[in-house]
């Protein structure tokens, strides 16, 4: 059987190569090109012709681009604009609610699973009409253009209406995470000095209604959906979004439309790193990120779908949906629990969001596809001896044939469409932010998922833009050549031992200039001047902390953090990002989290295991007990920490580099929690006060 697969695919080869041949023989130039040739295919420059830049793409070495269509300035146009163009078209859907059943598990648990139907979707000129009705609604309610209004929900369709019912009516849009602790929510809404709120039901209940004593201001709470509970503080009046959207009031006529330098958003961060802090985003900022990021996606036109389910208080997937919105795409809603057949929320047998909509477009971050990639690579374990071989001989065989530039619709017809088949069967492009991809994950993502993924680089400061890859380019290990709409200049880091002179390549500090970057913190002016700066030629730039290096052909590469870097009690530095990215590539690990506490000489490692894997290692191991009970087990973190030392040997960590204690626990991840979530930031916290206590009593007995 091996034999006439290799017969197979040596015959398919011959045919697909001879018809190449004699197009180049006849001087036509090939669309695809080599692994090699597209590294060397120059992508962007040096404006300076300086190491240190400002490095621009190609494309806007005159000038930067600053939007789409001459006169769509604002994001109200772009709505306008395209429900005039697209009206009768598919705009927003949602999958219809079944029914909800109880599953019951061998260990006496009860899981809750979803039945859902097809999507329901409502056209371009129905959600521009519910836009404006909602506008005016609210205007009925007291809010007045220019004042902060609050969205704090889960990503869905009517977080979409709100946006644009803002954008129309010139309200900057406060967004928060739905994951955000109480007093983060407070600070956030106190702070911007709201009187109005958008959020759903399960929020108002689980979160938001146990700091609402100390949100003075806030009067009036507007719930997406029809369930609107009681007793809540005097003073606060609670409406569902559905009874003011049928109060029918008049959309204003008087009401002054917002300027390109008007606030759109004031984005909050996740709060990671302190308090959460506002960003505040103009809708030139906006506009600019569009122009920027429609550039890098091929052939983007109404015939597209996107599936939404990442949360839209990030700047990454409020920036997709603005570009799809842009060119009359359809927006499809998902959630984490119920993304695909296998998610926790769908019942077995049942579909999945992305089986039921069959996307083109999608924006994950690298912590989904790592999880496609471990969950598959293990399937691929536990096949039979002659599959596992026949598998890996059409995985290399593709690899090769992509880094010649050629495509293999044989092998993904054959081989690799059921793994295609996880996000729908469909998907053409897939854009990957919010954290480093690892080149392991994104080879197979290429190979296996037979589309391109562009790793791209941004952050919420400067509106998402920054860089994404050519969706023709498959070199894994940079992020891409900086986007149209934005330049990167290089700033020597002395203390790290970066330079712009330094060679093959220059690195350093990674600056972003451009329309997309933003006009800083809100009611933080210190944060502000520390992080932006404006030059002489009034161009406002970021200074990410971020540590880079530009190749020959113009596209940077993510090489360090400043503030990443640790140094150890010997005086060693360790870059706990570059830890986790390669840790995670291990099949034991759903996440992991690492620190380092001052006086410290080794890391400590925070990690989520993979559930099957642990298990599977216990019974190795002759460990018995339930799922939490090998977490808290000190003999199953003895044996994980074995396997995380094998891992980081075999990618070459350096000895110090490597966890010496590490933590268990079965806090689960989601796009939505990111990497911190609030109980990594607790247990942190945790783990901190508890090995100080050790360090202090080290030397105490000293």
């Amino acid at each position: 059987m091996e034999v006439l697969y290799v017969l197979m695919v040596w015959l398919y080869s011959a045919l697909c190569f001879l018809p190449s041949l004699l197009r180049r023989d006849l001087g036509q130039k090939s669309s695809s090109m080599s692994l090699e040739e597209q590294m060397s295919q120059l992508k962007a420059r040096s404006v300076g012709g300086t190491p240190d830049g400002p490095y621009r793409d190609l494309k806007s070495q005159q000038k930067l681009a600053c939007f789409l269509k001459a006169g769509v300035d604002t994001l109200d146009k772009v709505f306008e604009t395209a429900a005039q163009h697209y009206h009768g078209q598919d705009f927003i859907g949602t999958r219809e609610f079944l029914r909800e059943e109880d599953e019951h598990q061998a260990n006496g648990k009860v899981f809750k699973k979803v039945v859902l139907g097809e999507y329901r979707w409502m056209s371009y000129d129905e959600a521009y009409r519910s836009a404006l009705s909602l506008g005016a609604s609210l205007i009925a309610l007291g809010q007045k253009p220019c004042h902060n209004i609050a969205i704090f929900c889960e990503t869905r369709a009517e977080w979409m209406i709100t946006a644009q019912a803002c954008f129309l009516y010139n309200f900057p849009l406060v967004t928060l995470y739905s994951t955000l602790g109480g007093p983060a929510i407070a600070h956030g809404l106190n702070e911007t000095e709201v009187t109005h709120i958008i959020t759903s039901s399960e929020l108002l209940e689980a979160r938001l209604k146990l700091v609402l004593l100390d949100v003075p201001r806030l009067k009036h709470i507007i719930i997406v959906d029809s369930k609107v509970g009681s007793h809540y503080p005097r003073g606060i009046r609670v409406h569902s979004m559905t009874t003011l959207q049928e109060m029918q009031a008049r959309p204003e006529n008087g009401v002054k439309r917002p300027q390109p330098s008007d606030i759109a958003v004031i984005m909050y961060t996740s709060g990671s790193t302190g308090v959460p802090k506002g960003v505040m985003i103009t809708h030139s900022n906006l506009i600019a990120t569009m122009t920027g990021m429609a550039e890098r996606i091929p052939g983007l036109c109404e015939n597209d779908t996107y599936i939404g389910y990442l949360p839209l208080a990030h700047v990454l997937e409020l920036s997709a949906e603005i570009v799809c919105v842009s060119f009359g795409c359809r927006i499809g809603y998902s959630s984490p629990q119920t993304l695909a057949d296998q998610s926790t929320k769908i019942k077995k047998g049942s579909k999945g969001d992305t089986s039921v909509l069959q996307p083109t477009l999608m924006a994950a971050v690298p912590e989904i596809m790592d999880r496609i990639y471990k969950n598959v690579m293990a399937k691929v374990e536990a096949m039979g001896l002659l599959q596992r071989m026949l598998f890996f001989l059409a995985y290399n065989y593709k690899l090769e044939q992509l880094e010649k530039g050629f495509s293999t619709p044989l092998c993904d017809k054959l081989v690799f469409h059921n793994i295609r088949a996880l996000l729908g069967g469909c998907v053409r492009v897939l854009l990957s932010g919010g954290a480093p991809l690892s080149a392991a994950t994104q080879r197979f993502m290429n190979v296996c998922l037979c589309c391109p993924v562009g790793q791209g680089y941004g952050l919420t400061e400067t509106c998402g833009a920054g860089t994404i890859c050519q969706s023709w380019d498959y070199s894994t290990g940079r992020v891409g050549a900086p986007l149209i709409c934005c330049e990167i200049r290089l700033k020597n880091w002395e203390e790290g031992g970066y330079r712009c002179t330094d060679k093959p390549h220059p690195r350093g500090e990674i600056l972003i200039g451009g329309p997309s970057i933003t006009m800083g913190y809100y009611k933080n002016q210190q944060k502000t001047q520390e992080d932006f700066f404006t030059d002489k030629n009034g161009q406002r730039w970021f200074c990410t902390g971020d540590i880079g290096e530009f190749h020959p052909d113009g596209c940077l590469a993510i090489i360090d953090r400043k503030k990443d870097l640790v140094k150890l009690q010997a005086g060693e530095y360790v870059s706990l990002g570059k830890v986790e990215a390669i840790l995670k590539n291990c099949p034991l690990i759903d996440n992991i989290f690492t620190i380092c506490c001052f006086g410290e000489s080794y890391i400590i490692a925070f990690v989520v295991p993979n559930q099957k894997h642990l298990m599977s290692l216990a019974k190795e191991c002759g460990v018995c007990g339930s799922w939490e009970q090998l977490c808290y087990s000190s003999h199953m973190e003895e044996e994980v920490l074995k396997v995380i030392t094998e891992t980081a040997l075999k990618a070459q960590l350096e000895r110090f580099e490597i966890p010496r204690k590490i933590c268990l626990s079965t806090e689960p991840w989601t796009p939505e929690t990111s990497l911190v979530t609030d109980a990594f930031k607790l247990k942190r916290k945790e783990l901190k006060r508890h090995y100080q206590n050790e360090i202090e009593l080290m030397y105490n007995d000293k």
